[in-house]
């Protein structure tokens, strides 16, 4: 198996700026028996006290924004914009656990047990991995990390190979926010690393955000092992439009939500399924807003590779008939520039139906009636999220209830760090965020006392 290469490429110019070595198995072995060791100790740390570093993580977070911005551009061309966002996100993750984190572990009291008493405690379960993706440096990391200090769990953290300098600034702040050593540790492994890593039986669980290719080699081998695993994985979000008193707005929020983060959001409006009634209006909105473009008006995205399979997937649908109404121009390379495009008349046949979209391009579809939006909605492998807009709550409801996803919105996202983020089918199965993010790595103890 090929051993990752963890380097620094600016996909602004595809110019390699740094490469790091990657973890010698001894180095491995060295991180387990830290992390386990930390764990005898941290566990027993009460939760008070616990609360307290975690919000220190928060705040440095915060006193670190201008920086971690930085290396995120650099890393994965994320704009400034775009990145002081999302470590602000993170900010408000570890305030959240820090705050609400004592009352979401404490124990539950078990009514009516006859001759006795009961409680369902909540304690941690031992080290676990992450494995996180580059898309978001600091956030994918943050609602794993989160929730599992706060439990008394310990962190072994292998980033994804092209955000090292990211991985390597947040296991600075753990450690300048005195979270102990062993607690939480970065490690460059690789891939028959990760392996040793989930086989070793002080390992709890592993927590993995990525493909859904790369949830399936994780997931077999935690099986394999017996170990708890959570997957947030790939998505191919429906946004249905049913109607709309101010459909321009509608159609320009769903075209800025689209480009957000180059278009590399797990959750992001992939497949815009509008009535037959606002179809033109709505792709004639969206193609302005694509055209009015410039160059600099918009980010690389993350790597050449990223772009060129975006590319290859939107030739694939205009070979076979799509019409490509704005955008869809790769840059030169090494650079990883992907013009933002409108894309329509896709059909099954076609790679750009079935397989996640990943980067800035708009797929919208003409239906014609609820029923029509709800099936074709549900036409996917995916299940992560989706939304649905109409002037009338009510019908937007009922067309959301069918929805096969794990998040169903309404007339917008729903987000923050208090509501449960995790998908069904294809995309993964567990929880992270609000109360359901301290629920999956902890032994969740009957307490039985004779009475």
């Amino acid at each position: 198996m090929t051993s990752p290469t963890y380097q620094v490429v600016d996909p602004s110019t595809g110019e390699v700026v740094e490469t790091f070595d990657t973890a010698t198995d001894a180095e491995i072995l060295a991180a387990l028996d830290s992390s386990a060791t930390a764990y005898k100790s941290w566990k027993n740390v009460p939760i008070t006290e616990r609360a307290k570093v975690v919000a220190k993580v928060g705040r440095l977070f915060a006193e670190r924004a201008d920086e971690l911005t930085k290396l995120a551009k650099l890393e994965m061309g994320k704009s400034e914009k775009d990145g002081h966002s999302e470590v602000e996100f993170c900010q408000s993750i570890f305030d959240y656990y820090a705050a609400e984190g004592p009352a979401l572990a404490a124990d539950q009291p078990i009514a009516s047990v006859s001759g006795g008493r009961a409680v369902v405690q909540k304690r941690p379960v031992g080290p676990l991995l992450g494995i996180m993706p580059w898309n978001y440096p600091y956030y994918q990391v943050s609602r794993f990390a989160a929730p599992n200090l706060m439990l008394g769990n310990t962190i072994i953290l292998k980033h994804a190979e092209s955000v090292p300098r990211s991985a390597l600034a947040i296991e600075e702040i753990m450690k300048d926010a005195g979270v102990p050593e062993g607690v939480y540790i970065n490690v460059f492994a690789s891939h028959q690393q990760i392996e040793t890593i989930i086989a070793d039986r002080r390992v709890a669980g592993v927590s993995l955000t990525g493909s859904d290719r790369a949830g399936s080699k994780v997931a077999s081998i935690a099986g394999k092992h017996l170990k708890k695993c959570v997957l947030e994985l790939g998505g191919s979000d429906p946004m249905i439009v049913l109607d709309s008193d101010d459909l321009g707005a509608v159609a320009g929020a769903a075209f800025d939500y689209r480009i957000y983060n180059a278009g590399q959001v797990c959750n992001s409006n992939k497949r815009m399924i509008v009535m037959d009634d606002l179809f033109d209006e709505f792709v004639g909105t969206l193609t302005q807003r694509a055209l009015a473009l410039q160059p600099g008006d918009y980010s690389p995205m993350s790597s050449r590779t990223a772009a060129e399979t975006l590319h290859q997937q939107v030739q694939d649908a205009v070979e076979k008939g799509a019409r490509l109404h704005a955008g869809g121009v790769l840059s030169d390379g090494p650079a990883a520039y992907y013009t933002p495009a409108v894309l329509t008349g896709v059909t099954r046949e076609m790679r750009a139906y079935f397989e996640e979209i990943f980067g800035p391009v708009a797929v919208v579809y003409r239906v014609g009636s609820d029923e029509e939006a709800v099936e074709l909605a549900n036409d996917t492998p995916y299940g992560l999220g989706g939304m649905v807009f109409s002037k009338d709550p009510a019908r937007a409801e009922k067309v959301a209830e069918q929805l096969e996803v794990g998040m169903a919105n309404v007339n917008w996202l729903g987000e923050g760090p208090q509501l449960p983020f995790g998908g069904t089918k294809r995309s993964g199965f567990g929880r992270e965020l609000g109360p359901l993010g301290m629920d999956e790595f902890v032994n969740k103890r009957l307490f039985f006392i004779a009475g």
